[in-house]
């Protein structure tokens, strides 16, 4: 067989491969922020496990892109980093890496005033801690509608419920969320502990 022919049969194949690779480095770039905030807020902590996790869920991705529907790239990121962030949060029981709340306040500033760095710091702390609490079903939607900003009808596609299903969720998830934010309003103030 000749070279060329070799060649003129292998090139539908490397098209379809150029074509995967490019739709799922697009892809990548336009959902990174996206599922690393979904990933953080799923409780993977600290940052850089976050930043482990995100490699992971496009790990996948590239090892499946020839199966991720063309469209859809959002939606296999989205469901593989739910996968990513309950095997993370598992393996870090085991490794009894669960934060203490009390220690985690603990590391900021506590103290009310002009700050308002540390302010912000402590809200989303408080952020953190509340979404932990939420079982990942509610936590999922309440993330996707009320902190990405995406509309229901999207979220019930993206996590295949139904729209009655999202809005359900989010109503109870946003009792339970309320909860505990009240919840870890009323926890005392440390002062930074000291060293």
């Amino acid at each position: 067989m000749s070279t060329q022919l070799v060649l003129a049969e292998r090139e539908p194949a490397l098209a379809l491969e150029r074509d995967a690779s490019c739709r799922l480095e697009r892809a990548v770039r336009q959902s990174y922020q996206f599922i690393w905030r979904c990933l953080r807020r799923w409780g993977i902590r600290p940052d850089a496990a976050v930043d482990d996790a995100a490699q992971r869920v496009f790990e996948v991705a590239a090892k499946k892109r020839h199966r991720i529907e063309p469209g859809h790239e959002r939606a296999f990121f989205f469901k593989t980093a739910l996968l990513v962030a309950a095997e993370t949060r598992r393996e870090a029981r085991k490794r009894r890496e669960t934060p203490d709340e009390v220690a985690l306040l603990a590391e900021l500033d506590p103290a009310p005033g002009p700050d308002e760095a540390a302010e912000q710091c402590r809200y989303r702390l408080m952020l953190d801690l509340a979404l932990d609490r939420l079982p990942m079903d509610l936590r999922a939607v309440f993330v996707l509608y009320e902190l990405e900003g995406m509309p229901s009808a999207e979220a019930a596609d993206l996590l295949e419920i139904p729209r009655g299903t999202v809005a359900s969720r989010l109503k109870r998830a946003r009792s339970r969320f309320c909860k505990e934010v009240r919840r870890l309003g009323a926890l005392p103030r440390t002062n930074g502990g000291g060293r």
